[in-house]
């Protein structure tokens, strides 16, 4: 047995083990890069469902700079230059956005008042609603996948999806599959927030619960201050989408405070297997609940799926190395036990989940034959929908041949 490597395939069972008794306690995190995942056609090429940060940057950008703040917002981006980051992000530039407004009271910053700042604000808040409130394509995606995997196997607990993303991606899935869900909102035209409701267990376990950690597109906050969950603007409304610096402050207050407090509670007691996709845990503040969940309780897990090579995820690598229970699965290696080493070579094809969560791309554009390692592969999206699929499929011939016997 090669003991200065991992086995991607042992590691691809073990995770599947972990997601399959019924009594389990599962949670799900779905990061930006899951959308990202999801290529529709545009002409004749194919685009991201949802492009990643950079992408809706660069679009961001490009409406602003036909649009009546465009001097507001190139006035905003002169500010960065010379300083960190170089190259800005919208979540940067937002971060900045809020941070000016809260200091210029009554003045101006570089012509920039108050009222300009919270013009831009609202905007650009307006742009990244249009660019990531897009519809979920009938079927066949991820989203549908993981949707069918919830409502598949009858749990003793409720399945929970956490995301920091403001699409309706997860809720459309559900939909779609009937799979009923809670997402700590109550009503019907104007759905206000019950957190009675969210601390509560008496839902029936069949239930999915979905906690949009950062907010959505269609959370508003009144003039009245209420946090209502409807489609459409109303005069005097301020969207409730916070990708800035401010997250952690702003996560302090309701109902931010309650979705983080589902994570640290789902973290804190009896086994549970957390599950990240599409997460490069670059967001601190929601590290450092999921760090404090697995320091304080021993038996519960997190298996975090890393898009892409190990080198790209630094930071989370390092926290890997001091948490036994945090196991990070990139495509290059992963980090076990706090142990980082490569994939094996040797391949397994006759592995149930050999082309599915393990393979060789000798022939991809990005092969690598110097390694001539595995690759793992469930860090996309898309692959750790067919793996998902895979176990319900194992799950029915297993049940067919009880059945028969």
């Amino acid at each position: 047995m090669n003991t200065s490597s991992h086995c991607p395939y042992r590691q691809s069972t073990l995770l599947q083990q972990a997601l399959a008794p019924d009594k389990m306690r599962i949670a799900f995190l779905l990061g930006a890069g899951c959308p990202f995942s999801i290529q529709i056609s545009d002409g004749e090429v194919s685009k991201p469902l949802i492009p990643d940060i950079r992408g809706l940057t660069e679009m961001v950008g490009e409406k602003l700079s036909v649009s009546e703040k465009k001097d507001s917002y190139n006035t905003l981006l002169e500010r960065f230059k010379g300083g960190a980051p170089a190259i800005p992000t919208i979540e940067d530039i937002l971060s900045h956005i809020r941070a000016l407004h809260d200091v210029v009271r009554d003045g101006s910053i570089d012509g920039l008042d108050k009222n300009a700042l919270a013009a831009l604000d609202a905007e650009i808040c307006k742009i990244t609603t249009e660019v990531v409130g897009v519809d979920l394509p009938d079927s066949g995606t991820p989203y549908h996948q993981l949707a069918t995997w919830i409502g598949g196997i009858h749990r003793a607990h409720p399945i929970e999806v956490f995301t920091p993303n403001y699409d309706l991606l997860v809720e459309q899935a559900l939909e779609s599959h009937k799979i009923p869900f809670f997402d700590g909102f109550v009503g019907s035209k104007q759905a206000f927030f019950d957190l009675t409701s969210m601390e509560s267990e008496s839902l029936p376990s069949r239930w999915a619960r979905v906690w949009k950690v950062h907010g959505s597109v269609n959370w508003w906050r009144t003039m009245n201050d209420e946090v209502v969950r409807r489609e459409n603007y109303s005069e005097g409304a301020r969207q409730m989408i916070y990708p800035s610096h401010l997250k952690y402050d702003q996560s302090r207050r309701m109902p931010y405070l309650a979705m983080l407090d589902r994570l640290r509670e789902f973290l804190a007691r009896g086994q549970a297997v957390l599950v990240t996709c599409g997460y490069s845990f670059a967001d601190q503040h929601l590290n450092e609940v999921i760090l404090h969940g697995l320091r304080s309780n021993p038996t519960a897990i997190c298996f975090g799926l890393l898009f892409g090579k190990r080198s790209s995820y630094a930071d989370a690598l390092h926290k890997a190395r001091k948490h036994p229970n945090l196991s990070l699965l990139a495509a290059d290696g992963a980090v076990l036990g706090t142990v980082e080493r490569d994939w094996r070579p040797d391949e397994q094809t006759g592995h149930a989940l050999h082309e599915i969560s393990v393979m060789k791309k000798e022939f991809a554009e990005n092969y690598d034959p110097a390694s001539n390692n595995c690759e793992f592969t469930l860090g996309d999206f898309k692959s750790f929908g067919n793996f998902l699929a895979q176990q319900l499929t194992r799950s029915s011939d297993e049940q067919a041949g009880t059945n028969a016997a």
